[in-house]
């Protein structure tokens, strides 16, 4: 019989790892097939329901359930510490945890005696001040039994900690939930399952435990004689009994391992941590696409990062705060103002803190108000003062009602002011001052600021409904309520027939609105938008923008917009704020900014040309790129100026062209883009920067453009605008 192809390919187990590999397997089950053909099956009934061993059953079983709870009271707070806090000494502490696995367990209990015995460290004390005397008694059993079994919970949960990521804590810290409130409704319900396998190891652990057991707390019937210590003593005088015993923990050990299937070590962490969660079975409803860099509507724009994730579980009833409440849809005009003074008046320092972000209207109070987010054009107003310091430096300072843009290449520092301002980075650190209130004294979840990351955050265990509720269930909004609410914004978004569905089962355009969805239900002072659009597609984009546009006109606070996105910068924002390596290059309207960009990577996102250079005495700039530029306009010898050319300012030539121009290069094309009905030609210089055409279909096929095609571009002087750097 000939071998299938697959056969044929699959590589060769060499004999001298197969043949070792072999005798380990050998090893390891004949222990166990010594059990099972030892065991009398015909007495295996009376064996097991004999007086001694049930009582030891019963025993065994309160011992290893009261370690259980003993190791989740305090070894669930110890993984967390391990996992999330950098402290001094955080080795030892691990080390310490690890001890008991590698520990001989009759020293662990000779430990344990030496320490909580009678005349033991803490056993005196123990006794005199408490009545405890945990030797020879069943809570020392328990204490024996958590000692050697805690490890298994706290490496396990560890590890499951260490691999969610941060961004969904610090999302519900941002909505308002206090540390506790999101340990217990974010961050247990998503290591849950590493949580389900340390607990089941633990169990099964401290139900075999034999050593320390015996060694500190004795081996008396009825009172600390467990399992294991039966089957110590029965193998004195009725060894077929013992070997019953031993085949119950043996089932039991095994029972545990296949369910855990692998999850303790080598499975693949299957269910254990939310890195491993996929976002398959995604909706294509509403022309959503998979998240995505954002495409950009100019050329040499910049690729923007793709978006993504909690509803408390009680529901017992709690006051109404206040907050204000969305506003309502209506046209809004493309603003384009004067930007609010550079410095406006010191705010007080020792204001009354708020307990919430607002003020909600009376009519929501009752659970009777409009079925629509209300207007927050007649709420509180919580001007914006910030000054950064750290990795990005600059003062920020705006009026209620005020978007902001930030924009900037990759790096330069756009993220990190968001987390500054939200107290969630040690590279910044920034004195928040809203309203009045000192707010970056705050811990995050006092500070009245929403933030929507990059790549959403939802919270993977609660449908979009949950998610968007979370922030006014944390304000303590009553469970009705919040979700009406919750719903009405999802409805607004065009994401409402998703309520019910799990982050999973939405596509990356769906995720990020009820990502943006769920912020701006939580009522924020200052709301931080991290490129919260860009895995829409055009259509979707255009009715998302209007709907924020429209709520941010009447919102109260202010609002940073990180984006990559021109259309997003000048139809959203009051003020385009610039960064490059941390610092603010350019601080103005987006009228202002798109005449006189002050960056060379902010005129390519507005897709024009940005050539660096300095003033030379002869009416020409020597460019930091190479070559030189001649200009029309009169510069300071020496100064460093920014010379924007629109693309449809540069001519293309076949041959070297004759007469004015004063500014000709060859090139290379090397890319051509259709931009509405012209075309965008990308062209390589050898010995300077690329520049950008645009030209007519008709021009183009004219002149043959294609890539590879050799060509000559020209700009007139006259064409050059030129910006103080």
């Amino acid at each position: 019989m000939r071998r299938s192809p697959r056969a044929r390919t699959r590589p060769r187990t060499p004999v001298a790892l197969a043949v070792p590999a072999l005798l380990a397997v050998a090893f390891l089950l004949v222990p166990l097939l010594g059990i099972l053909t030892r065991t009398r099956w015909g007495e295996l009934g009376s064996d097991l329901s004999s007086e001694g061993v049930t009582e030891a059953v019963k025993l065994s079983l309160l011992v290893s359930c009261g370690a259980l709870a003993l190791s989740l009271v305090l070894g669930v707070p110890l993984a967390w510490l391990l996992a999330r806090v950098d402290f001094p000494g955080k080795a030892l502490v691990r080390s310490l945890v690890l001890l008991p696995m590698v520990l001989p367990p009759t020293v662990g209990g000779v430990a344990l005696l030496l320490g909580f015995g009678r005349r033991g460290l803490l056993g005196p004390w123990l006794e005199n001040t408490f009545g405890i005397v945990l030797p020879f008694h069943t809570s020392g059993a328990v204490v024996a039994a958590t000692f050697v079994a805690m490890p298994f919970l706290v490496i396990s949960l560890e590890g499951t900690l260490a691999g969610l990521r941060p961004a969904y804590e610090e999302t519900a810290a941002s909505l308002g939930a206090s540390p506790v409130r999101v340990f217990c409704t974010v961050t247990l319900p998503l290591v849950a399952p590493g949580l389900a396998a340390g607990a089941a190891l633990t169990w099964a652990r401290a139900l075999g435990e034999f050593g320390a057991t015996i060694t500190f707390a004795g081996n008396l019937p009825g009172t600390t004689q467990t399992l294991p210590l039966q089957v110590y003593l029965l193998l004195q005088d009725q060894p077929e009994a013992a070997t019953s015993v031993s085949l119950l923990l043996l089932v039991i050990a095994m029972a545990v391992l296949v369910a855990l299937r692998g999850r303790w070590a080598g499975g693949g962490q299957r269910g254990g941590g939310v890195r491993g969660r996929t976002r398959d079975r995604r909706s294509s409803r509403d022309g959503d696409r998979p998240k995505r860099p954002a495409d950009t509507a100019t050329a040499g724009a910049g690729a923007a990062p793709a978006k993504n994730d909690p509803e408390p579980a009680e529901d017992r009833p709690a006051p109404v705060k206040n907050g204000p409440a969305p506003a309502e849809d209506r046209p809004v005009p493309v603003k384009d103002g004067p930007a609010p003074a550079e410095n406006s008046p010191a705010r007080a320092k020792n204001a009354p803190v708020p307990a919430t972000y607002g003020t909600v209207p009376p009519e929501d109070v009752t659970g009777h108000g409009p079925a629509e987010p209300a207007p927050t054009g007649s709420g509180e107003r919580w001007p914006l003062y910030a000054s950064v310091t750290g990795f990005t430096e600059l003062s920020l300072d705006a009026e209620p009602g005020t978007t902001v843009a930030v924009v900037g290449p990759n790096g330069a520092g756009k993220t990190t002011l968001l987390r500054a301002l939200l107290g969630l980075t040690p590279r910044a650190r920034a004195r928040l001052v809203l309203g009045g209130t000192e707010a970056g004294a705050l811990p995050p979840h006092r500070r009245g600021v929403a933030w929507v990351p990059q790549d959403g955050a939802l919270f993977p265990h609660l449908s979009a409904l949950a998610n968007t509720a979370y922030g006014l269930r944390a304000q303590g909004v009553r469970r009705a309520e919040a979700r009406r609410r919750a719903r009405a914004w999802l409805e607004r978004l065009d994401v409402g027939h998703l309520a019910h569905r799990r982050p999973a089962q939405l596509s990356g355009g769906q995720a990020g609105r009820v990502a943006l969805a769920r912020a701006l239900a939580a009522r924020p002072r200052l709301l931080l938008l991290d490129e919260p659009l860009a895995a829409l597609d055009q259509t979707t984009r255009a009715h998302v923008r209007h709907t924020l546009r429209t709520h941010l006109a009447g919102f109260g606070g202010v609002c940073l917009l990180v984006t990559h996105d021109p259309v997003e910068a000048v139809s959203l924002a009051d003020r385009v704020l610039v960064l490059e390596d941390g610092r603010a290059v350019q601080d103005a309207p987006p009228g202002e900014v798109a005449r006189h960009p002050k960056s060379p990577w902010v005129a390519r996102m507005l897709g024009r040309n940005a050539l660096a250079g300095t003033a030379a005495g002869d009416g020409t700039l020597l460019l930091d790129d190479g070559g030189k530029l001649v200009v029309a306009d009169p510069v300071t010898e020496g100064a460093a100026v920014l010379a924007v050319v629109a693309p449809e300012a540069v001519a293309l030539h076949r041959t070297r062209p004759q007469g004015s121009p004063r500014n000709v290069w060859p090139g290379t094309v090397r890319e051509i883009t259709a931009v509405g009905s012209r075309l965008r030609v990308l062209v390589g210089r050898p010995d300077g920067p690329d520049l950008v055409a645009e030209v007519t279909t008709q021009a183009a096929a004219e002149l043959g453009l294609r890539d590879g095609v050799e060509v000559f571009t020209s700009v007139k002087a006259t064409e050059i605008t030129l910006v103080e750097r």
